[in-house]
C-alpha cells in the first residue's frame, strides 16, 4: 500500500514538473515574441506617440477595419460587372421516354445527350448597387475617421502617461535627495549626542525620518514600475526591453503655457466629423428607400450548345445551338405601405442625426469651458507651489545653518525638511496636473490631430 501511495505522488510530482516547464516555456516564448518588436533609442514624447500609433493593437485593429470596409465596398461595387456563368451536362438514357398517341406507344429522344450553356447577366439599374456607389466615399471616410479618433485618444493617454512617468521619476529623485539630507542630519545629531550637546531624542527623530524616507522611496519605485508598464502597454512596447524617456524638466515648465483666448471650431473635433458623416449616410439611406418605387432592370443573354446521338462515340459530331437575349424588369407594385414607412423612418433618423450634432456641439462647449477652468486653476496652483518650493528651500538652508550653530532645535530641522520635501513633491504634482489639463484643453479644441 505504501509503495502504491509513493508511486501515486511521484506520478503527480512529474505532472506538476511538466506543467511548470510548459508555463515557463510559454511565458518565455511570449516574451520573445514581444521583444522582437523594435525599441526606441530616444524616447521623447513625440517618438512615444508615433511608436504607439504604429504598434498599439487597437490602432492596428482600426486600420484592419479600414481594410475590411474597403473589401466590403469593392464587394458591393462588383455587382456592376457582368456575371458570366458556364454549365455543362452529359446524360445517358437507359430507357427512352415513352409516349402514347392515338393508342400507339412510341419512344422518342436519344440515348445520349449533352449540353453546354453560357449565360450572362448585367445590372442596368439596381438600388443596392447604386447605394454602394453613392456611399463608397463616405463609408471610407467613416472608417478613416474612426481610426483618427482612436489615434487621438491614444495620443492623449500616452502624453499623460509620459508626463506622469517623468514626474514620478523626479519625485523619486526628491526622495533620494531627502534621504541624503536626512542621513546627514542623522550624522549631525549623532555627533552632537556623542559630544553631549543634545540628548538622544534628536538622534532617534533623525532615524525615524530616515526610515520614513526610505519607505517612501520603496513605494515610489514600485509606483514607477507600474506606471512604466502602463506606458509600455499603451505603446505596444516590448515588455522586457528598457524604455528610457528623454526629457527636460525646464522644457516641460515652458510647455505649461497656452493661448486661452482660442475659440471652439466644432468642425475641428473628430467626433463632429464622424456625426456629420453618419448624417450623410442617413441621407443616402433615405434616397435608397425612395428608389424602391423604381424598377430593377437587368439584361441577360444565353448561348446553348446541345448534342444528341444514340451512339456515344458520335455524340459530339453534330451540335444544335440556340441563343437569346433579353431584359428583366422587376417592380413591386404593392407592399402594404412598407416603402412609405421606410421613408418616414429614414427621415426621422436624419432628424435624429442633426439633433445628435447639435447636442454634441453643446457638450463640446461644456468640455472646453470645464477643461479651460481646470487648466487656469492648475496653472495658478503651479506657480504658487513653485514659489513655495523656492521659499521652502531657502528656509531649510537657513534653519540647517542655525541648527548647526546651536540656535535652532532639531525639531525645527525636521519640520523644515518635511516642508521642503512636501513642496518639491507638490511642485511636480502641480506640473503634471497643469500639463494634463493643457492636453484636455487642446483635445476639447480639436487641436490634437494624427
Amino acid at each position: 500500500m505504501a509503495n502504491q501511495t509513493a508511486k501515486f505522488f511521484l506520478r503527480y510530482k512529474r505532472l506538476y514538473l511538466i506543467y511548470g516547464i510548459l508555463v515557463v516555456t510559454s511565458g518565455t516564448l511570449f516574451a520573445q515574441r514581444n521583444d522582437s518588436l523594435p525599441t526606441l533609442a530616444e524616447a521623447s514624447l513625440q517618438n512615444c506617440i508615433q511608436y504607439a500609433i504604429q504598434h498599439n493593437p487597437d490602432i492596428q485593429n482600426a486600420k484592419i477595419d479600414q481594410q475590411i470596409t474597403e473589401a466590403q465596398i469593392q464587394n458591393k461595387l462588383s455587382d456592376w460587372y457582368p456575371r458570366v456563368n458556364f454549365t455543362y451536362n452529359l446524360q445517358h438514357n437507359i430507357q427512352l421516354p415513352t409516349f402514347i398517341f392515338n393508342g400507339n406507344v412510341s419512344h422518342s429522344g436519344s440515348y445520349n445527350t449533352s449540353g453546354a450553356n453560357f449565360s450572362l447577366t448585367q445590372n442596368i439599374f439596381n438600388r443596392d448597387v447604386l447605394l454602394a456607389t453613392r456611399t463608397a466615399k463616405d463609408v471610407r471616410e467613416a472608417a478613416s475617421e474612426n481610426t483618427q479618433s482612436e489615434k487621438i485618444d491614444l495620443a492623449v493617454r500616452v502624453s499623460k502617461a509620459f508626463y506622469d512617468l517623468i514626474l514620478t521619476q523626479q519625485q523619486l529623485k526628491v526622495t533620494d535627495e531627502d534621504i541624503v539630507r536626512t542621513n546627514q542630519s542623522l550624522k549631525d545629531a549623532y555627533y552632537q549626542y556623542q559630544a553631549g550637546l543634545v540628548d538622544k531624542t534628536d538622534y532617534k527623530r533623525a532615524t525615524i525620518a530616515l526610515n520614513n524616507a526610505k519607505a517612501q522611496k520603496k513605494s515610489g519605485e514600485e509606483s514607477l514600475k507600474a506606471k512604466q508598464a502602463y506606458l509600455k502597454d499603451l505603446m505596444g512596447y516590448p515588455v522586457m526591453q528598457p524604455l528610457n524617456l528623454n526629457y527636460d524638466t525646464s522644457q516641460m515648465e515652458n510647455e505649461v503655457l497656452m493661448d486661452t483666448l482660442q475659440t471652439v471650431d466644432y468642425n475641428d473635433r473628430i467626433e463632429i466629423q464622424q456625426l456629420q458623416t453618419q448624417k450623410k449616410l442617413q441621407e443616402y439611406n433615405l434616397q435608397y428607400y425612395k428608389w424602391s418605387f423604381l424598377p430593377d432592370v437587368s439584361a441577360f443573354g444565353n448561348y446553348n450548345l446541345n448534342f444528341l446521338n444514340n451512339q456515344f462515340s458520335k455524340l459530339y459530331s453534330q451540335s444544335y445551338p440556340n441563343s437569346f437575349i433579353g431584359l428583366t424588369l422587376s417592380l413591386p407594385i404593392f407592399q402594404g405601405g412598407k416603402r412609405l414607412q421606410q421613408i418616414k423612418q429614414a427621415q426621422f433618423q436624419i432628424t435624429q442625426a442633426g439633433n445628435d450634432i447639435r447636442s454634441y456641439e453643446n457638450q463640446i462647449n461644456s468640455q472646453y469651458q470645464n477643461a479651460l477652468a481646470t487648466y487656469k486653476s492648475n496653472l495658478y496652483n503651479f506657480y504658487s507651489l513653485k514659489e513655495n518650493l523656492s521659499l521652502a528651500s531657502e528656509v531649510y538652508d537657513v534653519i540647517q545653518l542655525q541648527y548647526r550653530s546651536g540656535v535652532k532645535a532639531y525639531l525645527d530641522v525636521i519640520t523644515a525638511e518635511s516642508d521642503l520635501r512636501t513642496a518639491q513633491i507638490n511642485y511636480y504634482n502641480a506640473l503634471y496636473q497643469v500639463l494634463a489639463s493643457k492636453i484636455d484643453v487642446m483635445q476639447s479644441l480639436g487641436n490634437i490631430k494624427y
